[in-house]
C-alpha cells in the first residue's frame, strides 16, 4: 500500500469515540456497546456516525479498517 491509499483522518477521535470503536472492532453491537458503556443506544449511535464522518467511512467495517491502517485501533 503506498501513501497515498492511506485514509486521511478529517478530524480527531474523540476519547468516547475511541472507546466505541474498539468496541465495534471486537464485533460488538449497538447495544452491547451502550451496555457495556452504559450509555444510551442513541450516544452510541451518535458516535458511530461521528467516527464515519471523521475516517470518511461509510460503514462501520470501514472505519475499522481505516482505523487499524492508522494505528488507531
Amino acid at each position: 500500500m503506498n501513501a497515498t491509499s492511506v485514509p486521511i483522518v478529517i478530524e480527531p477521535l474523540t476519547e468516547k469515540e475511541h472507546e466505541v470503536l474498539r468496541h465495534l472492532a471486537d464485533a460488538l453491537s449497538t447495544e452491547e456497546v451502550a451496555q457495556t458503556m452504559y450509555i444510551s443506544v442513541n450516544t452510541v449511535r451518535t458516535h458511530v456516525r461521528g467516527i464515519l464522518r471523521k475516517l470518511a467511512a461509510s460503514r462501520r467495517n470501514e472505519a475499522i479498517r481505516r482505523a487499524r491502517q492508522l494505528h488507531l485501533i
